[in-house]
């Protein structure tokens, strides 16, 4: 007989590592386009996974995520009066969510 305990998913990231997970709402035309087939795009912090992504959209939003991809995005160098500067890295995720379930983009996290 098997005695393995079940671990389900479920939110084991605390309310505050949830918040420093999702920075900011990406509000742009191309992301706005995507809220009608239920994914939305979200600043996310560098060092966050996947799984810690959707929990904490799961835990701040109260919604159900079926999938989450992720881009790294690499800041461009440019130039400012002649002086040499650099964008910061970034790091994206678009949230597919359940049948049925959505967030209100404008409410602000």
């Amino acid at each position: 007989m098997n005695n393995r305990k079940v671990i389900k998913s479920g939110n084991h990231i605390s309310d505050e590592r949830a918040y420093d997970i999702i920075k900011a709402p990406i509000v742009t035309e191309k992301a706005t386009l995507l809220s009608q087939y239920r994914q939305f795009v979200f600043e996310t912090a560098k060092d966050a996974n996947k799984v810690e992504i959707k929990e904490a959209i799961e835990k701040i939003f109260k919604v159900k995520v079926d999938a989450v991809n992720t881009l790294n995005r690499k800041g461009k160098e440019k130039r400012f009066r002649g002086r040499l500067g650099r964008r910061p890295d970034r790091k994206f995720a678009t949230v597919t969510l359940a049948e049925g379930h959505t967030i209100d983009a404008g409410a602000g996290l």
